[in-house]
């Protein structure tokens, strides 16, 4: 697919009635307004290695903002969350949260940082067991949930459930909860991702806590920032010849700096990301939209995404 790459969303300056607080992340921007709710805003910007890279990727803001919100209704039977409209393609309105600082991160099978691990030896991943005998992209006989502490800068961190109740992040009766809807949001991801022909690789999920202690699924799910996806075709076969595994997921974004030489250390600089590359990577992330989905992506209008994003949530909130 070929799309305009002149305008990219890098950041979003909204001017609304009743904004409390706003909160510019890595990714998305965060307006908290006064009555309690709270407006994510997924802009273009793109990360890897906790650095925000210096070009926009033009349409992932609303690949991620539109998956999430497809992905928010298809699993609210398993779990509440703190979804309430989407005004505009880059833009999820929904209850505001207090974030329990944990990220909850399911595995199904042994890939990225759980394979690492594994093959320097370890067989214990936060708190949780892996078997021996296992090679890179198996499955494993059950999920396994990996949490680490939600940082508020820098890289998160590995913890154990142990860890987790002693330092007070969460009460027992709160774990208890997320791990049952974590696991029961990877079955369902699962089972849509089957059906579209993918495998739900591992995925991370994030919870908040309501003003009455009611705890909510937040934030984005199931999608190519926060999943990553195998192709299920082929699958056993490239397991049994010890191949690559096809995937959709930001890796390839990873992969791409790390052969220029960037791992987001000191003194290592971004390498110039070319048109060539930023299409690559918008093309990515809508294939993968309508791979998950079944459905057609519709790139919006970005003549001025800002002031388009303003006047929907304007009308929205009158």
């Amino acid at each position: 697919m070929t799309m305009s790459l002149d305008n990219a969303l890098m950041r979003s300056e909204l001017e609304l009635p009743g904004i409390a607080e706003v909160y510019h992340g890595k990714v998305r921007d965060v307006y908290h307004l006064k009555d309690g709710r709270t407006i994510l805003v997924a802009t273009d910007r793109i990360s890897a290695f906790d650095v925000v890279l210096p070009r926009g990727i033009p349409h992932k803001g609303q690949v991620l903002s539109q998956l999430s919100w497809y992905m928010l209704q298809a699993t609210s039977h398993i779990a509440p969350n703190w979804a309430v409209a989407s005004p505009d393609p880059n833009v999820v309105v929904g209850r505001r949260c207090e974030t329990v600082k944990v990220e909850m991160v399911v595995r199904g099978y042994l890939a990225g940082h759980a394979w690492r691990t594994y093959k320097e030896g370890g067989r214990m991943l936060c708190g949780a067991s892996m078997p021996d005998g296992m090679k890179e992209n198996d499955a494993f006989m059950t999920p396994l949930i990996t949490p680490s502490t939600k940082a508020d800068e820098g890289h998160d961190e590995d913890i154990t459930p142990r860890e987790i109740l002693e330092r007070g992040l969460c009460t027992l009766k709160e774990w208890e909860t997320m791990c049952r809807y974590a696991l029961g949001l990877f079955a369902e991801g699962s089972r849509i991702a089957r059906e579209r022909g993918l495998i739900l690789v591992d995925t991370k999920y994030e919870f908040g806590r309501t003003a009455d202690g009611q705890i909510l699924l937040i934030d984005e799910v199931h999608t190519p920032d926060s999943s990553r996806y195998f192709h299920l075709e082929g699958y056993a076969e490239r397991q049994v010849k010890g191949e690559r595994q096809k995937q959709l997921s930001k890796e390839f974004v990873r992969e791409w700096l790390i052969a220029h030489d960037f791992m987001g250390k000191e003194g290592q600089q971004v390498p110039t990301m070319d048109d060539a590359f930023v299409g690559s990577v918008t093309d990515r992330y809508v294939e993968l939209f309508e791979k998950v989905t079944g459905e057609r992506f519709v790139p919006a209008d970005t003549t001025d995404i800002n002031g388009r994003i303003q006047e929907a949530l304007a009308a929205w909130l009158r």
